[in-house]
């Protein structure tokens, strides 16, 4: 089975963020990786949690 993809709605409830947030992140290249499919955006489960490591990483 393929693994599921974020959308950007559904990475900002995962993170428990507002979406305006993810989409700065994504225009900034400061959040997870992000993938274009057609016209849409979306986020692999490895990439998001690949980065949040770094992040929890960079605080300590």
């Amino acid at each position: 089975m393929k693994e599921r993809l974020y959308s950007p709605t559904a990475l900002a409830e995962y993170l428990d963020v507002p979406v305006k947030t993810v989409y700065r992140w994504n225009h900034t290249g400061t959040g997870p990786k992000a993938h274009r499919v057609g016209r849409h955006v979306r986020y692999r489960p490895a990439d998001v949690e690949a980065w949040l490591s770094r992040q929890s990483g960079a605080a300590a």
